[in-house]
């Protein structure tokens, strides 16, 4: 069996019950059954839109979202679900900061929950800069059961990984 990338650094005993449901061909259903549907944010608009929401909601003093959108350069295996920038630059004599967020477009068909712990993922970076306890602790804030979210996440993409995309998730452009 191949190796579980995504969730190599989770208990034995976690990894076990993942392969277990692999051998009894349970993943899908497993997916299926906790997230039925996709989300509606197709566009990059729409993205920004959403993402703009969960910001004034739990960031509203951190500087405004200038750029988010899918991005289909993004690799998940080198850059992870999404990547957050802050560009400076300077203009006239003044000094323009930009925020950013980029996700994979491959996320364009994944349930809302996977979509928000992505979004909350990458908008907590912009407070808090590394992977601190004060950082998951923002990301539980915004999304209240973000860490079984981010493991079903890595289970899907497990699932991905051994059998290719979940058709019943994909929709029509």
């Amino acid at each position: 069996m191949k190796e579980l990338r995504y969730l190599k650094h989770y208990p034995q005993s976690v990894q076990a019950q993942v392969r277990h449901l692999i051998e009894h061909d349970g993943l899908k259903k497993y997916l299926l059954k906790k997230y039925p549907n996709p989300h509606a944010m197709r566009s990059d608009k729409s993205l920004f839109s959403y993402t703009s929401d969960l910001k004034n909601i739990y960031l509203k003093k951190a500087a405004p979202l200038s750029k988010v959108l899918y991005d289909g350069k993004i690799n998940i295996i080198h850059n992870a679900l999404g990547t957050h920038h802050f560009i400076s630059r300077v203009q006239g004599g003044k000094l323009k900061a930009k925020n950013e967020i980029r996700i994979a477009s491959m996320f364009k068909n994944i349930p809302e929950q996977f979509l928000e712990m992505i979004v909350v993922h990458e908008l907590a970076h912009f407070k808090e800069k590394e992977h601190s306890k004060a950082f998951y602790k923002l990301c539980n804030h915004m999304q209240e059961n973000y860490h079984q979210v981010e493991f079903d996440l890595r289970v899907y993409l497990t699932y991905r990984d051994m059998f290719g995309k979940m058709q019943e998730w994909a929709r029509e452009k």
